[in-house]
């Protein structure tokens, strides 16, 4: 592939839901079965990264900004690279994300998988079992969020 698209990387943000255990939610990817993450997506022209997030947590599982409790913002944003047969032009190299977490303070019935484009099921664990579940090339990422978030997390 070709052309200065696979050279960026996408502007983003991804989500963290803490539940009462301190345990995290994860979603298992609807294209990669056994491969779990948080909910995450691409900032649209002129949004917050803030906005942005409730916006794809909402479409992506069910929970709406209500339901969440901000705790925390990630120190800087992050970044992956996606493997070379993953890059399209929408996605580029990778993505750059503004990270945030939040408690959930809903019931489970909330969580729908949205759009069910995503995601093809949900569960609480531990965030070190998280990064393990994980694609291998967003794991770093995974790894500096569990480093960073590690005073909420169980």
């Amino acid at each position: 592939m070709k052309g200065t698209h696979t050279q960026t990387f996408r502007a983003g943000v991804g989500g963290i839901i803490l539940g009462k255990q301190g345990n995290v939610l994860a979603f298992e990817r609807r294209d990669i079965p056994g491969s779990w993450q948080f909910p995450q997506g691409g900032l649209e022209e002129g949004e917050a990264p803030l906005k942005a997030v409730k916006r794809e947590i909402h479409e992506e599982t069910g929970i709406g900004a209500g339901e969440l409790e901000l705790i925390a913002a990630a120190s800087r944003p992050l970044a992956y690279e996606l493997p070379e047969k993953a890059r399209t032009k929408k996605l580029g190299r990778g993505q750059v994300q503004y990270w945030f977490l939040f408690r959930f303070t809903g019931q489970e019935d909330a969580i729908t998988l949205g759009d069910k484009k995503e995601f093809r099921a949900w569960k609480w664990m531990s965030m070190g079992e998280l990064v393990e579940k994980v694609v291998a090339f967003k794991q770093p990422v995974y790894q500096e969020l569990a480093r960073d978030f590690s005073t909420f997390l169980k």
